[in-house]
């Protein structure tokens, strides 16, 4: 299985906006090569993770579509 991780700074910890409101965000991680949201949100609070989703790194500006990861 390939590792999933930032291209810019290898970081494995992401988050993903709502696209109808940018301030809600759900922060994920891929350490086991799936996506395992992280934080104390419900699950239907969490913000889906899709292949055309955009996806940001927590720790460096990188932001691009989940599929480039995978």
């Amino acid at each position: 299985m390939k590792q999933m991780k930032c291209p810019d700074c290898g970081a494995q910890e992401f988050y993903v906006k709502d696209v109808e409101d940018q301030f809600n965000i759900s922060e994920f991680n891929l350490q086991k090569g799936t996506v395992e949201y992280a934080g104390e949100q419900t699950e239907e609070e969490q913000i889906p993770v899709l292949d055309n989703t955009e996806i940001f790194c927590d720790r460096c500006a990188w932001h691009d579509k989940f599929k480039i990861l995978k």
